[in-house]
């Protein structure tokens, strides 16, 4: 291995500047970490209207939406089928709750449509 550097970890070069704090780490490739912005406004929609849904729904019920919301965070890097499993318990208690869970079912029905293709 004569001749050969092997580097672990972060490499940071820092020109000047005042007050320079923090890393951005950047791993993933081209684009990474960007979402489309309709996407997370949906997302942001959808929080909103789970808020509202668990005001009217059963105490086990309401705590699925609580346990589903991670997966549902605008900023939040999920797994695909993690993301759909919350999407599909939330769509459940909404039809399971009738006219008043319509908006939420309407909001997963958009929110798979874009997320799906």
């Amino acid at each position: 291995m004569s001749g050969t550097n092997y580097y672990y970890g972060d490499n940071v070069n820092m020109y000047g500047g005042q007050g320079n704090q923090g890393i951005v780490k950047n791993q993933g490739g081209a684009g990474a970490g960007q979402q489309d912005p309709a996407l997370v406004a949906a997302l942001a929609e959808l929080n909103g209207l789970i808020a509202r849904l668990r005001a009217q729904v059963s105490a086990p019920d309401a705590q699925l939406l609580d346990e589903s919301l991670p997966a549902l965070s605008p900023d939040a890097a999920v797994p695909a089928p993690e993301r759909h499993r919350a999407l599909r318990a939330i769509a459940g208690i909404a039809a399971a709750v009738g006219a008043v869970g319509q908006p939420v079912a309407e909001a997963v029905r958009a929110i798979t449509a874009m997320v799906s293709g």
